[in-house]
């Protein structure tokens, strides 16, 4: 792979992670503050059809941020950079995984309609939680990614 495609590859990398960067941290700080004050009846808004989106989005993006992970991971293979798309493919495994094992759960639940106020505070306090750990993996996504320039210009 030339130069241009390795540096074009890495950004498409950069800028999804930067998606999913702001996606976590927009949900952790500006939607998470809101949790306390919603109800069955008004939880659906904020959370159900917001994450029904997210997720039909993010499925396919994962899917080409994998994809586009291994040429960088070929590329880098024989130098001492090859750890930033391994770490950063790590980071993308674990958050989907994480995603697909335990979020996904909560989130069908919520989907079919929670009634019990109880019930509602228990599933959203983890889903939450298990947000900032996914949040935590996009992070070490763009920090990698963002490290692999910051070490390519020197």
């Amino acid at each position: 792979m030339t130069d241009t495609w390795v540096v074009i590859d890495a950004l498409f990398l950069l800028l999804c992670a930067s998606m999913y960067l702001g996606t976590g941290w927009s949900l952790i700080l500006f939607s998470f503050p809101l949790a306390p004050r919603l109800t069955p009846q008004t939880y659906a808004l904020p959370f159900v059809e917001p994450v029904e989106n997210a997720t039909r989005f993010f499925t396919w993006l994962t899917t080409l941020m994998l994809a586009a992970t291994v040429p960088l991971i070929v590329t880098e293979w024989d130098t001492g950079y090859v750890w930033v798309p391994i770490v950063y493919l790590a980071a993308v495994v674990a958050a989907t995984a994480l995603t697909m094992k335990f979020i996904f759960p909560y989130n069908h639940e919520m989907e079919e309609g929670i009634t019990d106020p109880q019930r509602l505070r228990l599933i959203l306090g983890k889903w939450m939680r298990l947000n900032v750990v996914r949040t935590s993996l996009w992070t070490v996504e763009w920090i990698v990614i963002a490290l692999w320039f910051a070490l390519k210009v020197e």
